[in-house]
């Protein structure tokens, strides 16, 4: 069976690499941000990769139910790097967590994303449903993203989610509560510090564009654009556009209690 080495939990003094950190995302095990943020993490934590085999973005919470979970260990410049699973973000967290890992991990940081995590693109997203996966086991979890589409040095990024994960050792999140982390994609020295913030009310201008493939027959392809009504600077989607690291506490728990109260005097 494929699974990491047990060894016995210490309480984390000391030897910082007494941390353990899994690490996972929606990009796929392949892409440059999950290596670039693995690689800085083992400076100082053991991590464990465990991952989607492939491109997984805009999955949402999605977990597989009727397809079996296949597993391969993955190598990158010719040595181990972590194990790749034919699922999604969610189905990585959770397989690894109760099958592959021999040990809860200390921490999950889900991520690096390539492009934006801010406003209604948390309800979309497979690294953030990672993270929150990771919550809901019981993980202090922060999904990590880097504002941008297009090439770009993941390095930052990388070094503050290792502060970050340090910080996180020492104060404790609350059970339920992740941290969403959006770096902006600028040069280091134009970032203009650290914003905690709310999830924005910006949302996608939803479009499909209708095509046709070789065969004649019409499909249709969504695209779209944000549409950015907030005006609170405060608000993740400002905070990056101000050119500030952006970090959302956010929870799993959807209820409306404002709205729950108003409901019991409708007299149902």
């Amino acid at each position: 069976m494929l699974g990491v080495e047990r060894q016995e939990k210490r309480s984390i003094t000391g030897d910082e690499r007494d941390m353990h950190i899994l690490v996972c995302n929606d990009d796929g095990i392949d892409a440059p941000g999950i290596y670039a943020l693995a690689e800085e993490l083992k400076k100082f934590a053991r991590v464990t990769v465990i991952a989607p085999d492939r491109q997984q973005s805009a999955v949402g919470h999605a977990i597989t139910m009727q397809y079996p979970l296949r597993v391969v260990p993955f190598s990158k410049n010719g040595e181990f790097f972590g194990y790749a699973v034919k699922g999604t973000p969610a189905d990585a967290v959770k397989l690894g967590v109760k099958r592959l890992m021999k040990e809860m991990p200390d921490l999950l940081i889900s991520g690096i994303n390539h492009g934006s995590n801010t406003a209604i693109n948390i309800i979309y997203s497979g690294t953030v449903s990672a993270a929150t996966e990771g919550t809901i086991l019981g993980i202090p979890s922060i999904a990590l993203s880097l504002t941008t589409y297009e090439e770009w040095d993941f390095g930052v990024a990388a070094r503050f989610a290792a502060k970050l994960a340090l910080k996180v050792k020492e104060k404790g999140l609350p059970r339920g509560t992740l941290l969403n982390v959006n770096v902006p994609a600028v040069p280091e020295e134009e970032i203009r510090g650290v914003k905690i913030t709310a999830q924005g009310r910006s949302s996608w201008e939803d479009t499909f564009d209708v095509r046709r493939d070789p065969a004649g027959r019409e499909y249709y392809w969504l695209t779209g654009r944000m549409h950015v009504t907030d005006e609170d600077p405060e608000t993740d989607q400002l905070a990056v556009r101000d050119k500030y690291i952006s970090i959302t506490p956010i929870h799993y728990a959807l209820t409306d209690e404002v709205q729950r109260g108003l409901m019991k005097g409708w007299g149902l």
